[in-house]
């Protein structure tokens, strides 16, 4: 079974892997194609530190080949988007309807891979970039027939992450002012989720002047290329300001973009030590600054309803598939990404 591994120095496509059969609540999937995430280039740059060697990927989808004892909400023959939640169900914050805040569902990583009689870890719950992978039932999500699986992966971290922001945690309402640092797949996903909530300002900031028109398709009613021109368009500050890239400096000036009120939600992830500084005296007009994982989403309410979405036209999905690969074509599709030559490149299998 073809994947990409990454053993601590090196990223392989490798044609030697095997998976084992899904245990009681777990679902097997043959993976269609998954979108090359910049978390996945982080754990093979040590921003994000994980366990090796792994199989990468965690935006995908596919179709279901097998299911264990006990799962019913999906069969064989099903479409689904995978989402990175392994959330238990069962502990308070489930009960809360917080399941990206499940202890159970980050930092205790499975390894159901194989290689040459080694054990290989999973990356984030999902290794979605192998042709097969074993997920927990809750992970996924059954998805209409109808939408293309190339665009549906991109539902199961870029789409949750981002539009989750804008209407889950920032709680953006009608007529409200947004600013968006960077323009990458994360920041078009915050786009257009500002854009369905309704914002009637929709600043993007990027320093690539060459963004202007994707960030103005997705829902950007102004661009710039520094943050310094937003106070021309907003004389008071903004009501959201999302950080989409993981620089201490653009956290600040987050911050600094606020109006009364206002919040600054961070969704870039910087190193694991880096540490940002604020005007504390700022704070004081009910200001606030918003950590936001996940897009502080519940993927079987969110991912069908983005889906809807999709089918209505109003969330943009194939639009964000800048570039597709084979998956023996990985090093050209991370180097597209670093670049920052694509929006999303999806691998295929």
């Amino acid at each position: 079974m073809r994947g990409v591994v990454f053993d601590g120095k090196h990223v392989q496509v490798v044609d030697d892997l095997t998976i084992r059969e899904p245990e009681p609540g777990e679902v097997l999937v043959a993976i269609s194609a998954a979108g090359l995430c910049h978390s996945d280039l982080s754990v093979v740059d040590g921003t994000i530190p994980f366990p090796v060697p792994v199989v990468l990927g965690h935006e995908g989808a596919g179709v279901v080949e097998a299911v264990g004892a006990g799962v019913t909400h999906v069969a064989p023959g099903d479409h689904v988007a995978l989402s990175t939640l392994a959330n238990c169900g069962t502990c308070a914050e489930c009960d809360r309807g917080r399941p990206t805040m499940c202890r159970k569902a980050i930092g205790r990583p499975q390894r159901p891979f194989t290689r040459g009689g080694r054990t290989v870890y999973q990356f984030a719950s999902n290794s979605a970039f192998a042709e097969r992978t074993v997920v927990r039932a809750v992970q996924a999500v059954p998805i209409p027939k109808d939408i293309p699986l190339r665009a549906a992966a991109l539902i199961g971290c870029g789409v949750l992450t981002g539009v989750g922001a804008v209407l889950n945690r920032a709680r953006v309402d009608r007529g409200d002012s947004v600013v968006v640092i960077g323009t990458g797949g994360i920041g078009l996903n915050v786009l257009q989720g500002a854009r369905i909530a309704g914002a009637l300002r929709i600043v993007a900031v990027d320093a690539n002047p060459a963004k202007e028109t994707v960030a103005r398709q997705f829902g950007a009613t102004d661009f710039l290329t520094s943050a310094e021109g937003v106070r021309d368009l907003l004389p008071t500050g903004a009501d959201h300001v999302f950080e989409c890239v993981g620089r201490v400096e653009l956290i600040r000036q987050a911050i600094d973009l606020l109006d009364r009120h206002g919040q600054a939600v961070l969704l870039g992830v910087p190193g694991a030590s880096a540490e940002a500084s604020f005007l504390v005296s700022s704070m004081f007009l009910d200001k606030a600054i918003l950590g936001c994982r996940y897009g502080s989403s519940r993927p079987q309410r969110d991912i069908p309803l983005y889906a809807e979405l999709y089918r209505q036209g109003r969330l943009l999905l194939d639009e964000l598939v800048t570039a597709t690969y084979p998956v023996e074509d990985f090093e050209k599709a991370r180097a597209d990404a670093e670049a920052g030559r694509v929006a999303r490149g999806v691998l295929t299998f």
